[in-house]
């Protein structure tokens, strides 16, 4: 399994910098971060410095749009971080959740998202693509390689994903959960005649390490609670959509959000996000690793095996660097010697 790194894009840039070569001498494969103009930083100027800055590490958003940049940009961005650091870069893409909203659009529509991942592809790699019903291609690309993956939770968006992506993100650490969204993506590819193991799968979600007393659990709690406010926006449009009795979402997904109210995007991410009192300590536990070093290898190992080949931690808590650092020392070594 590799491991990747997600972080927001808070100035100074030049501390993401920092982090993500931290990342890297901790053993971490990936490093990605927030896609969202209008609270953060631009992204792909930032990934030129890390990949500057390091090594080996692969970079990406997770995750842009199809909606905030046109996609010939978006693609020649891409190709020309390739040509200059050598095929590192990875694109995390969905429909759109902050970075059109706070900017008073909508997410963009399952096809278009489908007939993006294509175009992103193809021109980032040299060949052709239609873009506004216009052929174009970047002629200057040579040897390009962009894998893009597919962040999704309802099940059209994870049959897309298995149709479509070269990899599938899900933002929660929860085993059941994920046996349901992997096993989801990988019929789809199956039955759109691909190899289902060919698509990569990402469990993204925030990781915490401490002691395992009370008081320890409850810090981290608060500290990673936030996350199951913001996967609740995407659980709010299934339920929206689907109900919250149907069959084609798992319940233990959309139980939770009964009591939420709502959500200012200007706390997005945060661990001071008031409007996350409605997420039990139940699906932070769930949703999130926390604990000591052995709690997080045996939920690893677990997700190993219902077949997820990354674990992205989101350090947007108050120990970034601990967490970094503890799973360079701790968790990845222990991990590895299963």
């Amino acid at each position: 399994m590799d491991f990747g790194l997600v972080l927001q894009l808070d100035p100074p840039a030049a501390q993401t910098v920092g982090l993500m070569r931290r990342a890297e001498r901790n053993g971490f494969r990936y490093g990605w971060t927030f896609d969202s103009a209008v609270l953060w930083q631009e992204p792909f100027v930032i990934h030129s410095r890390v990949l500057e800055h390091t090594e080996r590490l692969i970079v990406g958003p997770m995750v842009t749009n199809p909606g905030t940049r046109a996609w010939e940009v978006t693609a020649s961005t891409f190709a020309t971080l390739n040509e200059m650091y050598g095929n590192r870069t990875v694109c995390g893409i969905g429909r759109g959740d902050s970075a059109l909203r706070v900017a008073g659009r909508r997410p963009c529509s399952l096809a278009t998202l489908g007939t993006c991942v294509d175009a992103l592809r193809d021109l980032a790699e040299g060949r052709e693509a239609v873009v506004d019903g216009a052929t174009v291609r970047l002629p200057w690309v040579r040897g390009g390689r962009l894998p893009v993956w597919m962040a999704a939770y309802g099940p059209k968006a994870l049959a897309l994903a298995g149709q479509k992506a070269d990899g599938f993100i899900l933002q929660l650490a929860d085993p059941l959960v994920t046996e349901w969204m992997v096993t989801a993506v990988r019929d789809a590819a199956a039955d759109a005649g691909r190899d289902p193991r060919e698509v990569k799968i990402c469990v993204a979600a925030p990781a915490y390490l401490c002691d395992d007393t009370p008081e320890a659990l409850a810090h981290a709690r608060q500290q990673c609670r936030w996350f199951g406010g913001m996967v609740g926006n995407h659980v709010a449009d299934l339920v929206s959509r689907y109900g919250r009795d149907s069959d084609l979402v798992p319940a233990e997904l959309t139980g939770y959000i009964e009591r939420r109210a709502g959500y200012d995007y200007a706390h997005h991410g945060r661990a001071d996000n008031p409007d996350t009192e409605f997420v039990p300590d139940e699906i932070v536990d769930r949703f999130c690793l926390i604990g000591p070093p052995r709690a997080h290898i045996a939920r690893l190992a677990a997700l190993r095996d219902l077949g997820v080949d990354q674990f992205a931690v989101y350090a947007m808590h108050d120990a970034r660097e601990g967490v970094i650092d503890g799973y360079g020392q701790e968790v990845i070594p222990g991990f590895e010697a299963l």
